[in-house]
């Protein structure tokens, strides 16, 4: 899975110094002056290595930006005027890392790396999510229901009386449900649904 480190930073030398430290360690890099410019290029899997200070959008902007859209790429901010405030408003609008300027470049790196693999967990954790919910809408609103019960820890029978239908019928249901959501005992299934946000 191919992935960029987009960096953002209106400061050319600090912007070409970044590019040669993500290039001279095999990543691949996206290089952004503005933070408008970053988000009016579109989508690429990776991670996101932004100054928090430039003019028309900051870092913090940037963030807010992300998380209203959906953006749920790891961002580390970068800033030669850091303090406490700025980085507690950051961390709580979702930046996996806060820096000051001068940085170590290993810690940096380190930073990058553990960004990149968060990615890989997100994209495989949103394909995940995506095929259970592709499988929940295949199934039928009655099998729906039995799910809804079973996760609530529901036997065949109070099933039975809370949907008006016969345990058999249930046991029915039941057999689908586990079939069409690809679970292989209830303890998956009921982790399954929880993932699907049911209750």
């Amino acid at each position: 899975m191919s992935q960029t480190v987009s960096i953002i930073d209106d400061d050319p030398a600090v912007l070409d110094a970044l590019t040669m430290l993500m290039k001279s360690h095999g990543l691949n890099v996206a290089r952004f002056d503005t933070a408008r410019a970053f988000l009016d290029a579109g989508m690429q899997p990776g991670c996101i290595v932004s100054d928090v200070r430039m003019p028309g959008m900051t870092g913090i902007e940037l963030l807010r930006t992300m998380k209203q859209s959906g953006d749920d790429r790891p961002v580390i901010l970068i800033t030669g005027h850091g303090d406490i405030e700025m980085a507690v408003q950051a961390i709580k609008l979702g930046a996996r890392e806060f820096i000051e300027k001068p940085f170590d470049n290993s810690k940096l790196i380190d930073c990058v790396n553990d960004a990149l693999q968060a990615t890989v967990s997100i994209l495989i954790e949103n394909q995940e999510h995506k095929e259970l919910s592709e499988r929940f809408a295949m199934l039928t609103e009655r099998q729906r229901e039995t799910m809804r019960c079973l996760i609530r820890g529901m036997a065949n029978k109070q099933i039975a009386a809370e949907l008006g239908i016969s345990p058999r019928t249930v046991e029915i249901h039941r057999t689908w449900v586990m079939n069409k959501m690809a679970a292989k005992t209830l303890a998956d299934l009921v982790r399954k649904g929880l993932a699907l946000g049911l209750r």
